[in-house]
């Protein structure tokens, strides 16, 4: 009777199997379930803004490394999801679910890691990393040797029916053995695999910051913190699931012990790793867009940049609006018609003070002079505007010969 009391926070109705996901009492299966919940979310809005940031992403290298990502970010939201069977009470499905599939995603997070120390080491030393379906098929292969193993092991221990004597009879009843019924030691030993992952990741990711290239030993110093907070992770759930579990509080501090370990190391992966991962992606996006305008700053022909790719040389910039007021150089020819626009307007003609000394001149004697026309552009024919010719000499020579002509041809003109 004491065993069916419904727990405060509870329903009445509800079976007792989920106590532990509303008892007040117990406030860990609480705490831990609002923890993976907001992790179930936070990594679903993860892997929706990593594949939305995915066309934007220029870097071919970068783009690689995406389908790792939301691999990555998969296992992880399982992490969370899996949380909830170690909270809630045993039966078959819990217990087989716990033993399979503790191993199996934390095995597809270190696969990605590993292959991601792979990608890196090539990228630090060449500059040049290999294909993503290369990358992902290689993850692929080191996750599924962990599926046959944690397979493998749940088959024979389920199938295999040890003698239990359950009652003072003579023979003993065969009784089949669960996934519930298997040792703490048992368990921790059908996750060496993934423990080996996890030391192979540390290795990996301190390799890379051997490379020379600086840009790449970021995201392998990321893999390195979360490497090594998940060998503290690991190693403090596994001493107290095998040793201080029996000394202090007993079987019942063994599903908590698993399910923090689970929370943490997956908290561990979204903070730590997965979104700096993903806002360094957009920030190298921003900075490449900003790069892209002054990629090649040579080819404009602005005056500020010929200035500064010669600045031994003496640049002159000739300026074709003062050319005509500049005295003549030489006897270089200049058109009329070369400041014309093609606008029809009435031109006003201003003498230079070269025109006026030429017309007048210093003294006050006549002498031959030339009328300074300027031809213009204007609607009336061609032969209309250059029709009259000046002609001051013209007269005085007309009456000397008129004058020669009558006085006969025994006269001497004076010239």
């Amino acid at each position: 009777m004491a065993a069916n009391v419904t727990p405060q926070g509870c329903g009445p109705n509800l079976d007792s199997l989920y106590y532990n996901l509303c008892d007040l009492g117990t406030a860990w299966g609480v705490v831990l379930e609002a923890f993976a919940a907001a992790g179930i979310i936070f990594s679903f809005v993860l892997f929706i803004s990593l594949l939305a940031s995915l066309p934007f992403i220029k870097n071919p290298n970068q783009k690689n490394a995406v389908a790792l990502n939301a691999s990555f970010l998969f296992c992880t939201a399982g992490l969370f999801c899996l949380t909830f069977s170690f909270i809630v009470g045993k039966n078959f499905s819990t217990c087989a679910s716990r033993r399979f599939l503790f191993g199996v995603l934390f095995g597809g997070c270190f696969s990605c890691l590993l292959m991601q120390c792979v990608r890196l080491n090539i990228l630090a030393r060449r500059n040049a990393g290999p294909q993503a379906w290369v990358l992902w098929l290689g993850a692929l292969g080191l996750w599924l040797v962990e599926v046959v193993i944690n397979t493998e092991w749940l088959i024979i221990t389920v199938v295999r029916h040890p003698q239990l004597p359950l009652n003072t009879t003579t023979e003993p009843i065969r009784a089949t053995a669960t996934p519930c019924n298997i040792a703490n030691q048992d368990f921790v030993m059908a996750l060496i695999y993934v423990m080996v992952l996890i030391l192979a990741v540390v290795v990996a990711s301190l390799a890379v910051m051997a490379g020379k290239y600086a840009e790449w030993k970021k995201e392998g110093a990321l893999i390195l913190v979360i490497s090594l907070i998940s060998v503290g992770i690991w190693v403090a759930w596994i001493v107290m699931y095998v040793y201080g579990n029996e000394r202090t509080g007993g079987p019942k501090w063994d599903d908590p012990t698993l399910a923090i370990a689970l929370v943490a190391n997956a908290w561990v992966f979204i903070a730590v790793y997965t979104i700096p991962q993903i806002c360094c992606l957009n920030t190298e996006n921003d900075t490449e867009e900003d790069y892209g305008e002054d990629a090649y700053p040579n080819q404009r022909a602005g005056y500020e940049t010929i200035l500064k790719n010669h600045p031994s040389q003496n640049m002159f910039m000739e300026n074709k609006a003062f050319s005509m007021d500049e005295p003549g150089q030489g006897n270089k020819p200049v058109s009329p018609y070369g400041n014309y626009t093609g606008q029809m307007r009435a031109s006003v003609y201003q003498p230079t003070e070269l025109a006026l000394i030429t017309k007048t001149g210093g003294n006050q004697q006549r002498e031959p002079s030339y009328d300074m026309i300027i031809p213009r552009a204007t609607l009336g024919s061609t032969a209309n505007s250059g029709s009259s010719t000046p002609s001051t000499q013209g007269e005085p020579r007309n009456g000397a010969s008129s004058q020669t002509s009558g006085q006969g041809l025994h006269r001497t003109p004076q010239w």
